[in-house]
């Protein structure tokens, strides 16, 4: 099987590498700058368990030049979707396969929601732009469950967690999810294949919409947010917003905040990814996060007070140091 990596970076590299290693795959890149040296200069690396693991690549500026994949995954942060997407055609043929490994709501969520309605989700596809350059049919649905950083261009860090759940977007079983749920299986992961990676999509989002903003605009790791009652009562007001979202959506959560925060804790003192981005001052990913459950929200004539005070003073924090378009 032929795989791209679209974006090497902690969660990319760490996806291409265990392929790599663990596969008969041929697993290339597209990279660019720091990134694509180090990957022609050393191959994909992988920190992990006390060794290190590498793997072959063919690495890459231009898509044109690696031609049709089998599997593309797409493992780039939110505001760069739209123009990886404007570069994706030499990738795709009809058979291909695109597994979007990133954070929060996807651009195709809304869709076969009538509720939503057809209409693009502007937070995360402004004019349907991204819908427009990637077919519906080729997308299958992912959610990754696993804690990576990158040291330096082209090596990844393994912290915690091996998850991934991959799906169908309109739900259901199909051959092509079991084949590429049985080909990261190979590679090492702890595969779902999920009848309902909406549901799955929606759960992981619920978990970590607040944590996410809320440790970037603080600084403080997980547990310190957790700790302050305040601020766990906050999180929790705005997660029952989202929870009375996901009913009217087909994406009942049956936890309670309180039970999910708990589960949060037990990871201990963490940096989320939002944080990490800050502090490396990368832009953030605020509105596949938050933005477009406000957007959902707003279509569903739903009031969330809570969630849009999150948006508001995350938005004005990135705003302030550059890290949010103005």
């Amino acid at each position: 099987m032929k795989v791209c990596i679209y974006g090497a970076g902690a969660i990319g590299g760490f996806i291409g590498t265990r392929l790599a290693a663990g596969t008969n795959a041929q697993v290339s890149a597209v990279a660019r700058g720091a990134t694509l040296q180090s990957l022609r200069a050393h191959g994909w690396r992988l920190q992990q368990g006390g060794q290190l693991i590498t793997g072959a690549v063919h690495a890459s500026a231009d898509a044109a030049e690696l031609g049709p994949q089998d599997l593309v995954v797409i493992a780039v942060k939110g505001p760069a979707l739209a123009a990886v997407a404007d570069r994706l055609a030499p990738l795709l043929a009809p058979h291909t396969v695109v597994l979007p490994a990133m954070n929060g709501v996807p651009w195709w969520f809304g869709r076969g929601i009538a509720a939503i309605g057809d209409a693009p989700l502007e937070s995360v596809d402004p004019g349907g732009r991204i819908a427009a350059k990637i077919p519906h049919q080729q997308v299958l649905g992912c959610v990754v469950h696993a804690a990576t950083a990158s040291p330096e261009p082209g090596l990844v860090e393994h912290k915690m967690g091996r998850g991934l759940i991959v799906g169908e977007p309109g739900g259901g079983e199909s051959a092509r999810a079991k084949e590429i749920g049985a080909l990261l299986a190979q590679a090492g992961f702890d595969v779902t294949v999920s009848a309902s990676v909406r549901q799955d999509i929606w759960y992981k989002l619920w978990g970590n919409m607040t944590m996410n903003p809320v440790s970037a605009i603080t600084g403080a790791t997980v547990d310190r947010v957790l700790d302050d009652p305040l601020l766990l009562t906050f999180c929790a007001n705005a997660m029952r917003e989202a929870s009375a979202i996901g009913e009217r959506i087909g994406c009942a959560i049956a936890q309670t905040p309180e039970d999910r925060q708990q589960v949060t804790r037990k990871l201990g003192a963490f940096k989320t990814s939002m944080l990490q981005d800050v502090e490396a001052g990368r832009g953030i990913e605020l509105d596949a996060l938050v933005g477009a459950v406000r957007e959902i929200a707003q279509r569903l004539g739903l009031a969330t007070p809570n969630i849009d005070a999150l948006l508001g003073m995350t938005r004005l924090f990135g705003r302030v140091r550059g890290l949010y378009p103005q």
